[in-house]
C-alpha cells in the first residue's frame, strides 16, 4: 500500500489551455475597454489645449515691475551685522527737536558698499523683528538725482524684503532627499511629474485666463493634462492606473459642474482680494468670477488623486489577499477602506484651507456678527465653497473607482473558474506499487496563491492507499 505525498501548491491554479486562453482574452478585453474610454478623453484634451493656447498678446498688457527700481535706484541685499533702535535714519528732525525713534538695521552690503542703516518697517518690528545673521533685500535710492540737480532728499536705504533662498532651498532638498528615501524610484517620477503639472499651469492655463479664455475649460482641460501626466509618468502604464485615473476624471467632472454652479448661484466676483483690484487693472480681459472657477478646479486635484489611486491600490491588494473573494464582497471590503479615506479627508481640506485663510478666519471673528453671516461673507464665502465643492466630487469619486477597479481586477487576473477546477493531486496506481511523487511545484509569479486552505485542500484531494 503506497501514500502519495504531493507538494503541488499550484495546482489549483493551473489552467487548460483552453482556459488560459479564455483568461487572455478576458483581460486583453477589459484593457481594451480602457483605452477606449481613456484614449478619447486623452486626445480630446490634448486638442481642447492646442485650441486653447494663449496666443501671447497678454504680453503687452503687463504692468511695471514692482520689484523694480525706479531710474538712479538699485535694489541690493546684505546681511545684518547689528540693530539699534535711534533716529529714523532721512527723516527730517521735526520743530520740537525729537526725531521718530526706529529699529534700525545695519547691514554689510553684498555690493562691497560697506555698512549701510535701512529702517524697519513697523509690521516687521511688531512680528518677527530683525536678527543680527539675516539676510535683507533693500533699495538703495542714494544715486536718485532730482530734476535741478539736487540729491535725493530722505532715507536713503529703504527695507523691502527678507532673502529667503536659503532655507527654501535647504526646505524644497530635505523633501526631495524624504521622498526619494521612501518611495525610491516612483518618488523621483513624482517630483518630476509634479514639475510638469506646474509648467502646464504656468504656460497655458494662467496665460489662457489671463486672455479671457473660458475659465471652465481651461480649468478642466488643464487638469485633464495634468492628471494624465501626473499619474501614468508617477505609478506607471497598468490597469491599476487606468482606473484611477477614470475615478479621477470621474471627480473632476462633478468638480467643475459643481464649481460652475456655485461660482454664479454664491455670486463669486472675486473682488475679496486687494491683488483683484490690480488684475482687473492690467488684465481687463480676464473674468474675476472665471478666476476662481478655474481655482475650485484646481484646488481639488491634490487630494482627489490621492483617494483614487489608494482606492485602486486597495482593491488590488485585497484581491491578491484572497483572490477567490466574490466582487461584491470584495467592493464592501474596499469601501470599508473608502469611508475611513473619506471621514479623514474631509477634516483634512477643511483644516488646509482654514490654516491658509488663517488670517481672514481671525480678522472676522474679531467683527460683531453672527456665525452664518461670518461664513457667507465675501472674505469667507470663496473658502466655504471651494471646501465644499472639493469634498462632494472626491466622495463620490470613491464608490465610482471602487466599482471600477473590482471589475477591472475580476477581470485582468488570473484565477481558475470554481466549477473548472482539475484534479491536482497526482496519485499513483493503486495495485501497482508506483512510488509517490513529491514533485513541488511552485506557483507562476503572477499567480496569487489560494487564500482558502480548504479549497486546496478539496483540489487536491485525499491520499491514495
Amino acid at each position: 500500500m503506497s501514500h502519495s505525498h504531493s507538494h503541488v501548491h499550484a495546482d489549483a491554479q493551473e489552467l487548460t489551455p483552453a482556459q488560459a486562453r479564455a483568461v487572455n482574452a478576458m483581460r486583453r478585453r477589459a484593457n481594451t475597454l480602457l483605452v477606449a474610454v481613456l484614449a478619447p478623453i486623452a486626445v480630446l484634451a490634448v486638442v481642447a489645449m492646442v485650441l486653447l493656447w494663449p496666443s501671447g498678446s497678454v504680453q503687452s498688457a503687463q504692468g511695471p515691475n514692482p520689484y523694480t527700481a525706479a531710474p538712479g535706484a538699485s535694489i541690493e541685499t546684505g546681511s545684518v551685522q547689528r540693530t539699534a533702535v535711534e533716529d529714523c535714519p532721512g527723516t527730517p528732525v521735526p520743530p520740537s527737536g525729537t526725531a521718530q525713534q526706529c529699529l534700525v538695521a545695519y547691514l554689510v552690503a553684498d555690493s562691497g558698499a560697506g555698512v549701510v542703516p535701512v529702517a524697519v518697517p513697523p509690521e516687521i518690528e511688531k512680528t518677527r523683528g530683525v536678527k543680527v545673521g539675516d539676510n535683507i533685500r533693500y533699495v538703495d535710492l542714494s544715486g536718485i538725482v532730482a530734476a535741478d540737480g539736487s540729491s535725493f532728499q530722505g532715507p536713503q536705504f529703504v527695507f523691502m524684503d527678507f532673502v529667503r533662498t536659503l532655507p527654501i532651498a535647504l526646505l524644497a532638498f530635505a523633501y526631495a532627499v524624504v521622498v526619494i528615501a521612501v518611495a525610491r524610484w516612483r518618488g523621483v517620477r513624482a517630483l518630476i511629474g509634479l514639475g510638469g503639472a506646474f509648467a502646464v499651469l504656468a504656460a497655458f492655463m494662467l496665460p489662457a485666463l489671463l486672455e479671457g479664455r473660458p475659465p471652465l475649460l481651461v480649468g478642466l482641460v488643464g487638469a485633464t493634462v495634468i492628471m494624465f501626466g501626473v499619474l501614468y509618468f508617477a505609478h506607471g502604464f497598468s490597469a491599476r492606473t487606468s482606473t484611477a485615473l477614470l475615478g479621477t476624471l470621474f471627480g473632476l467632472g462633478i468638480t467643475a459642474l459643481l464649481a460652475a454652479w456655485a461660482t454664479d448661484a454664491a455670486a463669486l466676483t472675486g473682488t475679496a482680494e486687494h491683488n483683484s483690484y490690480t488684475l482687473m487693472t492690467l488684465a481687463p480681459g480676464m473674468s474675476l468670477s472665471g478666476m476662481i472657477l478655474c481655482g475650485l478646479i484646481i484646488s481639488g486635484l491634490g487630494v482627489l488623486n490621492d483617494v483614487t489611486i489608494t482606492q485602486s491600490s486597495a482593491v488590488w491588494e485585497l484581491y491578491e489577499l484572497a483572490p477567490h473573494t466574490s466582487a461584491r464582497n470584495l467592493f464592501t471590503s474596499a469601501m470599508r477602506i473608502g469611508r475611513d479615506h473619506i471621514a479623514s479627508t474631509v477634516y483634512t481640506i477643511a483644516f488646509a484651507y482654514a490654516g491658509g485663510a488663517l488670517p481672514v478666519l481671525i480678522l472676522v471673528s474679531l467683527y460683531d456678527r453672527p456665525l452664518l453671516d461670518a461664513l457667507t461673507s465675501v472674505e469667507l464665502a470663496e473658502e466655504v465653497v471651494r471646501i465644499l465643492v472639493g469634498s462632494i466630487g472626491l466622495v463620490l469619486a470613491i464608490p465610482v473607482t471602487t466599482a471600477v477597479a473590482v471589475a477591472v481586477v475580476k477581470a485582468t487576473r488570473n484565477r481558475r473558474p470554481p466549477g473548472n477546477r482539475k484534479p491536482a493531486g497526482r496519485r499513483s496506481s493503486a495495485g501497482t506499487g508506483a512510488p509517490a511523487s513529491h514533485k513541488h511545484t511552485e506557483p507562476a509569479a503572477d499567480t496569487p496563491t489560494t487564500a482558502n486552505p480548504t479549497e486546496s485542500a478539496a483540489a487536491v484531494g485525499p491520499p491514495s492507499r
